[in-house]
């Protein structure tokens, strides 16, 4: 393997990378390195999660950057505030021997005017979410005509999240001589499609195999009963008395239920979604990364971009609604080559998922057993004795007390004395799991849940309960699919982080569901501009009945007249007569988006987390 120097990087940045400790370039840094040196080449690449894109990406651009001129030059686009924020805090650590470079980020939930007054004193990279970047564009406060080059990091995911038109937006105002470079962990058929729109004859990179989990990640599956996903939670937890994990949840609104839990029960965690603002979020990753918190439960969202080193666990306390955003997920640990484990807790009926995940990283997944009772004890039990065994003892703090120690504790023998300081440190954790239930015993449920079908409806009709459902007149015969309805609905504004379950698209219309307190926002939203259209096409939505569990309707019109508010300039699709059920919804779906997008073993004190009301 090459060296840094070998890669044809000057002495300024080699000078900074060896004080940050950087010894060899990985596989993606090797390949990709020279080729952006060497060529102004429009550049796809390929390379797992966790394999160092970053600098892949970044130090080619340090190599070539005119620190004379003051003008932004490179312009990189990544989905989340976090990524954004990550990415131009390893630019400035690779570049902090490059005298007159300037670097900022630019990203929505932070103060604009500052990020402006930033601009104006003139930088050279900007790194940015999509949103805030076309903002910045459409205010000429950020001039883009002088870039040289656009990187597209995790273009995978910002299509998945609904930024088609933003990315448009800004490839409207850069000039066609700049370098593309567009890296990705996945590459779905959306991002291949980025590359024949938006690059010219592209060199292609693939460090590993395409959309593959990396090898130092195992992975593993546990079998519960939907009633019984957060005590095996918990169970995992306390079977690995070290682990530093991230826990997936798909919504903000779980992602904040089981963190709470968690605080309840004495560990040390916290929670991490697209609520928060960003000092929230600035706060719970520094302790995160300090390991103050041994466990942070997370979105999808929100925790891409984490740069977090030596994660041993990523748990899926919910699968993806995207199988691809399982390759991010578990990308987070087994990074820089330490070993890690992803574990999915999954219903009987969602082991059918699990096969389409295994094609796509090409690994199995292993069934687990959830550790019983005992298993359990015994396991944080030895640990303790581990922990005493091996902490020192100093003498000159406690010596003064010693004899009257001594003293107090003279009738105990060894054998005696040991048990009671078992008994004291150990009580409560004995006490819990006296008697656990087998956890692995689905069967016993089957008369109250005879798959995961049934309680899957149970869980959709209490997550109805908190969502409205809309009908929209466009469908697939419009090319709309799940993504590019999300971007629709977040460019009305409608609300800050707006929660989407449902979305069905059927081939002339659609229908999707939001959190129901903006209700009558998404209503004045999509009515404010009676010219909103779509490939052409009016836009109409309206309020239509909630699916009742079991049925195939969707939204019911009599005589004409519609079953909700009408709203949007668009003329009402009414599928062949005045009245009409939608039956047998088809076609692509998707549900629960949320759109901005661990104490190492238990804290009995209960002082690990932060509680959110």
């Amino acid at each position: 393997m090459s060296t840094f120097k070998d890669l044809g990087l000057k002495s300024e940045i080699i000078s900074a990378l060896t004080n940050l400790g950087y010894e060899k370039p990985t596989e993606i840094q090797e390949k990709a390195i020279p080729q952006v040196i060497a060529s102004t080449q429009d550049l796809k690449a390929f390379a797992q999660t966790g394999t160092g894109k970053t600098a892949a990406f970044s130090l080619p651009i340090l190599e070539k950057i005119d620190l004379n001129r003051k003008e932004v030059q490179a312009i990189i686009l990544s989905p989340t505030r976090e990524l954004a924020i990550q990415i131009a805090r390893n630019i400035e650590e690779f570049s902090t021997h490059l005298k007159g470079f300037k670097a900022t980020a630019v990203y929505g939930g932070s103060d604009i005017m500052s990020q402006i007054r930033t601009l104006n004193k003139g930088v050279q990279i900007v790194v940015g979410t999509p949103g805030r970047t076309v903002d910045l564009i459409k205010r000429r406060k950020l001039k883009l005509d002088s870039v040289q080059w656009l990187v597209l990091d995790e273009a995978d995911e910002m299509l998945n999240m609904g930024f088609k038109d933003e990315l448009d937006q800004v490839l409207e105002v850069t000039p066609d001589t700049k370098q593309t470079l567009l890296f990705s962990a996945t590459f779905p058929k959306e991002v291949d499609r980025i590359a024949r729109n938006y690059m010219h004859n592209p060199v292609q990179i693939d460090a590993g195999k395409r959309n593959s989990g990396t090898d130092t990640v195992s992975h593993e599956y546990y079998v519960v009963t939907d009633r019984n996903r957060y005590p095996a939670l918990k169970r995992i937890a306390d079977i690995n008395p070290d682990i530093y994990c991230i826990v997936f949840c798909r919504t903000r609104r779980e992602t904040q239920e089981v963190a709470d839990k968690l605080i309840q029960d004495g560990y040390s965690a916290d929670s991490l979604h697209g609520e928060l603002s960003q000092a929230q979020r600035d706060l719970v990753m520094n302790k995160f990364r300090k390991k103050t918190l041994q466990i942070l439960v997370a979105t999808d969202v929100a925790a891409r971009g984490l740069d977090v080193e030596s994660l041993t666990h990523v748990i899926n306390y919910k699968l993806p609604d995207q199988v691809e955003s399982y390759t991010h997920r578990s990308g987070r640990t087994g990074r820089a080559g330490s070993k890690g484990i992803s574990i999915a807790i999954v219903s009987p009926g969602e082991r059918r998922k699990l096969g389409p995940i295994e094609r796509i990283i090409d690994k199995k997944f292993i069934q687990m057993q959830v550790p019983d009772g005992k298993d359990i004890c015994k396991k944080q039990l030895l640990k303790l004795i581990d922990k005493v065994n091996d902490f020192e003892v100093n003498e000159s703090q406690i010596g003064e007390y010693l004899p009257t120690i001594l003293e107090k504790l003279e009738g105990l023998d060894r054998d005696e004395l040991i048990k009671r300081f078992v008994s004291i440190e150990f009580n409560s954790f004995l006490s819990y799991y006296e008697n656990a239930q087998d956890l692995n015993n689905t069967s016993r449920d089957r008369g109250r849940d005879r798959d995961d079908r049934g309680e899957d409806r149970r869980e959709r009709r209490r997550d109805d309960e908190n969502m409205s459902r809309f009908f929209i007149n466009i469908g697939r015969k419009d090319k709309l699919n799940p993504a590019r309805l999300i971007g629709l609905i977040n460019e009305q504004e409608i609300a800050k982080n707006i929660e989407i379950g449902q979305i069905e698209i059927l081939d002339t219309f659609s229908f999707f569901e939001l959190d129901k307190n903006y209700q009558a926002e998404t209503l004045a939203a999509f009515t404010r501009d009676s010219e909103i259209t779509f490939e052409g096409r009016g836009v109409n939505v309206e309020i239509t009945e909630k699916k009742r569990a079991g049925s195939r309707g969707g939204r019911r019109n009599s005589g004409g007249s519609s079953s909700g508010r009408r709203s949007g300039g668009g003329k009402s699709h009414r599928g062949g007569g005045n009245g009409e059920r939608r039956s047998k919804p088809s076609g692509d779906s998707s549900s629960s988006k949320s759109f901005n997008k661990s104490g190492f073993g238990r804290d009995r004190s209960n002082k690990g987390g932060r509680r959110h009301n």
